[in-house]
């Protein structure tokens, strides 16, 4: 007889959501907004209007957004200007969400609870509510927006020749979403509608292309470092989970992230221009460098014994270039041996501890405050500062923030890794019994994991794989897949 949907596939997306939810409440993070949030929210009855001197108009400049095909929390839009001698000026507007969202209010509370918006398959837990983060302090195609615009100008090699930070009000031109974007810059795909009905947008976008492709190029000089890591995402179809697939780093993406970057940069160095204490991002160096010396080692290379982010980075491009396959899990490897990105509180006048993975010195969160709470701090950071008013939170607070903001984080990307898992379990708990074609991933005495290719799923290895190790390909068969507990599991074919 012949399966039908509800018995093979036993779990949908409902179970997900819940599964979630209760991954969301072990880990010490609300669900749910309050009775007080949701009071607060039907007390605002529109946009934050403020205007004055110090407040520019900026709306006729050619804004776009560039995300997520499904994102609707729009943070920043970029603008550019070719100048001569190879020069370009670049405009970068986060949205101005304190503008709505006061410290110590009912919405700004949760928002602290949380710190961060977390982002499952099955429902996504934002850190405020929809209304705002979708709506009033998003900035939207075709709407007035309050901003924050970090105006940046670049030298023709790349290097920052100076910037600034104001208040403006903003209109996104052209909502973009990364894989189009990128499809066109590189011959493979149309100029996407809404940039096509902007005059002048497609000359914008190859103006930011090249500037992101120049300021990437710097920072790989500098020793930034390039991860792949395995970072799948499931596609549904109604209820079911039918897909997931791995999401790939493309020229939009690129794009993106080379001028966040700068933006961030500008802001800690403008923080610290103004005396005040901010809230830095940071990695530090490595710590377990050693244990990276003798990962290269495996591999036949040899790196210094004091860390070198240079030579790290120039390892890395050559294991991407001689086995991609394999790349993603070698990426796993050094970034847990790097340590994790967290937060601190700087002090004008300390050394600042910077960032290794980016290397770069000075570096702040701003460009995210619909997502992440130390960018909406941050923000009110920068708007005290441009008034010349009053530091909004003491050096403890901001210390107390920044424990509290990266313990929240990593609360966050826990319950993102266990839903990750659970979608691959629902996936393939219709598929028991067929095989798949992977590599080790993992072999450690607590036992060996292998990663399948088609779909990208991560699972135990229950069978004896005691001469196996990591890189090495093989041939498995399913056996178990659990959902509730996010368990996939392998047993070796033949």
């Amino acid at each position: 007889m012949k399966p039908t949907a509800q018995t093979a596939h036993p779990h949908t997306r409902a179970d997900l959501v819940h599964i979630a939810t209760q991954a969301m409440i072990e880990r010490g993070l609300e669900p749910e907004f309050s009775n007080q949030v949701k009071q607060q929210l039907e007390s605002i009855s529109g946009l934050g209007h403020e205007s004055g001197p110090d407040i520019r108009d900026l709306t006729q400049l050619l804004w776009c957004s560039i995300d997520n095909d499904d994102s609707l929390d729009l943070d920043q839009l970029t603008a550019c200007e070719a100048l001569p001698k190879g020069a370009v000026r670049l405009w970068v507007a986060i949205a101005d969400v304190d503008a709505l969202v006061r410290k110590g209010s009912a919405i700004d509370r949760h928002a602290h609870i949380n710190t961060t918006s977390v982002y499952t398959s099955a429902r996504i837990f934002p850190m405020l509510p929809e209304r705002l983060s979708t709506d009033l302090t998003s900035l939207n195609e075709g709407q007035d927006r309050l901003a924050l615009v970090t105006e940046m100008v670049f030298d023709a090699d790349g290097a920052l020749s100076g910037s600034t930070v104001y208040r403006a009000v903003v209109r996104n031109q052209a909502k973009l979403a990364y894989d189009a974007v990128s499809a066109w810059i590189e011959g493979a795909g149309e100029l996407p509608a809404p940039a096509a009905k902007v005059k002048g947008m497609d000359a914008q976008l190859h103006t930011q292309d090249d500037l992101a492709q120049r300021l990437r190029a710097r920072r790989r000089t500098a020793g930034a470092l390039e991860f792949e890591t395995f970072q799948p995402r499931a596609v549904f179809d109604g209820e079911q989970v039918v897909d997931i697939r791995q999401q790939l780093q493309n020229r939009g993406r690129q794009l993106i992230e080379e001028v966040m970057i700068a933006t961030n940069g500008c802001t800690a160095r403008y923080l610290s221009h103004h005396g005040g204490a901010s809230l830095r991002r940071v990695v530090r160096s490595p710590e377990r460098w050693l244990r990276i010396v003798a990962v290269a080692k495996e591999y036949g290379e040899a790196l210094p014994t004091e860390p070198d982010a240079k030579a790290l980075e120039a390892f890395l491009a050559r294991r991407r270039r001689a086995d991609p396959l394999r790349f993603p899990d070698l990426s796993l490897v050094i970034v847990k041996l790097m340590g994790r990105g967290e937060y601190v509180a700087e002090i004008p006048g300390a050394e600042p501890i910077g960032h290794f993975g980016l290397a770069v010195q000075d570096y702040t969160h701003s460009t995210a405050p619909n997502r992440r709470y130390p960018d909406l701090i941050t923000s009110r950071l920068l708007k005290a500062a441009l008034a010349h008013q009053p530091h909004p939170y003491s050096n403890a607070e901001l210390g107390q923030l920044a424990e509290h903001c990266t313990r929240q984080e990593d609360a966050a990307q826990k319950v993102e890794r266990r839903m990750r898992k659970s979608d691959a379990a629902l996936l393939l708990e219709s598929r028991l019994g067929e095989f798949f074609d992977a590599v080790v991933t993992g072999a450690t005495l607590q036992g060996i994991w292998v990663r399948v290719f088609t779909p990208p799923a991560e699972g135990k290895l229950v069978s004896n794989g005691a001469n196996l190790g990591v890189g090495d390909k093989v041939r498995v068969k399913l056996i178990a897949a659990n959902v509730e507990r996010g368990f996939i599991d392998f047993e070796l074919a033949g």
